[in-house]
């Protein structure tokens, strides 16, 4: 019996070994297979044990190098001590470099005791792909995509951040910069060579930036630069024209060769503003006194332009309730012969009636009113008025008399406006009468204009015409590419024409091609008779329109004294040459 109790109790020590090794050898195989990367740390931070996963995470297996896996045990071991010595779990994200790449792991540290050896438990998951994610959406959210730049919130939140410190910051300049023109650029070279520029242009600002600067891009073409610390306005003044300088070098893109400019707009802390929103409000209206001056400098602002934005806020407002009331009317300009003093044409101008009923010529509200997207309806009202007036326009200026239409470049592109345009064109039932005057700009957007919109005016019989030659793109191969019935050479190449022999060697150039191709040309802005006489006697050119001939004129100033064709005939050749004076048409002065 006690034999037979002996084998038994042996035989069941036996089993009970065979299942704790079985038991020991599952653990084994688990832990080894785990996901999830699990390491044993003694106090010495030496591993006491490693799985596979761990392994991989930490560069310890056969295809990274020796240098990576002692670079990454030496970092875990100073970790495993530091944590053992506070006794505290920790759960910490941790770069890993290893052959195979840069890799983030959330790891949960936790110091056991088994036994009478203290350890730490470390278990890691691998989350790079969601902190690549993260990333992504991190620079969505605050970094251009096209040119990496931050966007408007980094350095809002950083300039906040400076007026919060005050004094202790120090002082700092806020530059606005917007690209001049970046429309056509983008519509003669295509959006792609504009992205490029933008990417060149980044490059090119923020070349000679230092690392306490920092350079945003807020809009399609708008980019806010923070210059901190800085002592004088004249060194921001100075930094500013130098990158100014760098812009005006051409832009080698794509075999393409592009020239461009920013206006900059410039205001400094605490002098302009004691918060973001109110310095880059004044480093924008600095930015618009370039653009209005003619673009391609810099301005830093001042107390004036804060009265000029209220004055052009009350303009704004003006205008939106004058087109709401239709307080617009119509005043005509005749474009004459000068060899048979008959009356070619005429050309409406729009004018505005305020609130105590004078009128306002249209420097004051047309440009704006391109800007506030209200010019579309502008110009339909000036339609309406020419339809509602045609009898009075036929028997002042005669019933063959052609009528000019201002044309904005920015509508002149866009198929949208100028499709129900054109058909209220056609509706008039005298269509062929009209000519579309628009400038220079809108033939940089020929994809737009002179493939898709000329046909729709060409096949209502609508003639074409370019106005203020010579101040915008133009050059004669790009005249030789433009179709158009008529070309207005802008006044600033006929005043005093008669003493300039430069622009009268760029008359001619101008006269022969438009010729060549057809074009009438029509001199703007006569104001005296000795320009006239030139025309006349040194050119070919035919027909001219200005003051010198007539003010614009408003067709209910006609009404009472309106005479029949035949009873107003006046010939400027039976005038001695001596009157050197203006002539003003009153109704038919010109034979037609």
């Amino acid at each position: 019996m006690y034999g037979s109790d002996r084998f038994n109790s042996f035989s069941g020590a036996a089993e009970s070994t065979v299942t704790a090794e079985a038991e020991l050898s599952l653990l084994r195989g688990v832990l080894t297979m785990l996901p999830t990367g699990v390491t044993v740390q003694d106090e010495h931070g030496r591993f006491v044990l490693v799985n596979d996963a761990a392994a991989a995470q930490l560069g310890l297996t056969a295809e990274d190098s020796a240098a990576a896996a002692a670079r990454q045990i030496g970092q875990r071991e100073a970790t495993c001590r530091e944590i053992l010595r506070s006794g505290k779990a920790v759960v910490t994200e941790e770069p890993v470099a290893t052959e195979r790449g840069r890799q983030t792991l959330l790891t949960a540290h936790r110091p056991v005791r088994i036994g009478e050896r203290d350890l730490l438990l470390s278990s890691s998951a691998d989350i790079s792909a969601q902190k690549d994610f993260e990333d992504q959406l991190f620079r969505s959210a605050y970094y251009d995509e096209l040119t990496g730049l931050p966007m408007r919130r980094v350095i809002e939140h950083r300039a906040t951040n400076l007026v919060r410190l005050g004094g202790a910051a120090g002082r700092f300049a806020l530059a606005f910069l917007d690209l001049d023109n970046f429309k056509y650029i983008n519509d003669y070279y295509g959006h792609a060579t504009g992205d490029a520029l933008l990417i060149e242009l980044a490059k090119r600002i923020g070349r000679d930036l230092r690392e306490s600067d920092l350079l945003s891009r807020i809009s399609g073409d708008e980019f806010l630069l923070l210059l901190h610390p800085i002592e004088r306005a004249e060194e921001v003044a100075e930094f500013l024209q130098a990158t100014l300088h760098r812009l005006s070098a051409p832009f080698f893109i794509d075999s393409a060769e592009v020239f461009a400019s920013a206006s900059i707009g410039v205001s400094l802390y605490p002098e302009h503003g004691a918060s973001y929103e109110v310095l880059r409000q004044n480093a924008d209206l600095a930015m618009y006194r370039v653009k209005n001056a003619g673009k391609g400098a810099l301005a830093f602002f001042n107390s004036g332009m804060e009265h000029e934005a209220l004055a052009r806020m009350k303009v704004e407002q003006s205008l939106r309730l004058a087109i709401l009331e239709k307080r617009f009317c119509c005043a005509f300009q005749a474009k004459v012969d000068i060899r048979t003093e008959e009356i070619k044409g005429i050309e409406a101008l729009v004018r505005l009636r305020d609130n105590e009923g004078v009128i306002q010529a249209p420097g004051d509200f047309v440009n704006l009113a391109v800007e506030l997207g209200l010019i579309d309806e502008l110009t339909h009202l000036v339609l309406a008025e020419i339809v509602k007036s045609i009898d009075l326009i036929n028997e002042a200026f005669g019933p063959q008399a052609t009528i000019s239409i201002n044309v904005a470049a920015k509508q002149a592109a866009n198929v949208d406006f100028m499709r129900p345009f054109v058909r209220a064109i056609e509706a008039t039932g005298f269509p062929r009468r009209f000519m579309i005057e628009v400038t220079e700009d809108a033939f940089v957007a020929r994809s737009h204009f002179q493939d898709q919109i000329l046909p729709m005016l060409r096949e209502i019989g609508v003639g074409i015409s370019i106005d203020d030659f010579g101040i915008g793109y133009s050059s004669l191969s790009a005249l030789a590419d433009i179709t158009a019935d008529e070309i207005k050479i802008d006044r600033s190449f006929i005043t005093d024409i008669h003493k300039r022999p430069r622009s009268q060697g760029i008359l001619r150039a101008i006269e022969s091609l438009s010729e060549a191709l057809g074009m009438t040309v029509i001199a703007e802005g006569i104001e005296s008779f000795e320009e006239l006489a030139y025309l006349q006697a040194a050119t070919r050119i035919r027909y001219a329109q200005g003051y010198y001939f007539s003010r614009p004129i408003f067709l209910e100033e006609l009404k009472p004294a309106i005479p029949l064709a035949s009873e107003a005939r006046v010939s400027l050749a039976s005038r001695p040459v001596q009157e050197n004076r203006p002539v003003h048409i009153r109704a038919n002065r010109y034979r037609r």
